[in-house]
């Protein structure tokens, strides 16, 4: 028997959907005027690099930066419209169908995904951190858990009663899960590149 589908209008979510998406989508707009900015001339500095550690320039021109034969920002600057049209659809009060939710937190999976390996990737690669990357990891990490949390705690993914409880329990501490996750890059970020020696 399928389970009945509860918080069909997540206001909080919603709430930071929106400003997920605009904080995210600017990171990406800032990104690619500064990738722009130095196809143009290609001896221009960045204006988000501040030193060999906290710069943007070394991420850009890397593979990395354009995994998919086009610089990552673009990605964002699409990708980051989604999350403000669902918050602002659940403000209107739309609701989505089970499909819809589960394209989304496909989206949202990938969105975390690719940007845990961008962060292998600066730290153990390119040894840099990317002040606008960071700008993104700092919001998709939180609005990936929220995602996954909703469709848990709302029947929407078929779960036991108790992963659902649990789920609801936990979409409150979001916040802290996030500064959690803030921490462990932090810690890794420190002991790869000693960061507190080397930021200016």
């Amino acid at each position: 028997m399928p389970q009945r589908q509860t918080h069909t209008r997540p206001t909080a979510l919603a709430v930071w959907l929106i400003i997920a998406g605009v904080i995210g989508w600017w990171a990406a707009f800032s990104l690619t005027m500064e990738r722009f900015r130095l196809l143009m001339d290609p001896n221009a500095t960045a204006g988000c690099d501040f030193s060999i550690l906290v710069q943007c320039t070394a991420n850009l021109e890397s593979f990395q930066g354009s995994v998919f034969g086009f610089p990552n920002p673009i990605l964002g600057l699409t990708g980051w419209v989604a999350p403000i049209v669902v918050g602002f659809a659940i403000l209107a009060r739309a609701r989505f169908a089970p499909w819809f939710w589960w394209f989304f937190l496909g989206g949202m999976t990938f969105a975390f995904g690719f940007v845990v390996w961008l962060i292998s990737q600066s730290i153990f690669e390119l040894f840099t951190l990317c002040p606008w990357c960071m700008v993104t990891w700092v919001v998709t990490i939180p609005s990936f858990y929220a995602v996954l949390l909703h469709t848990l705690r709302s029947g929407i993914i078929p779960v036991p009663v108790a992963v659902r409880t649990g789920a609801e329990r936990l979409m409150g501490w979001v916040p802290l899960l996030a500064v959690a996750s803030y921490a462990i890059i932090a810690i890794i970020a420190q002991l790869r590149l000693d960061v507190l020696s080397n930021l200016f």
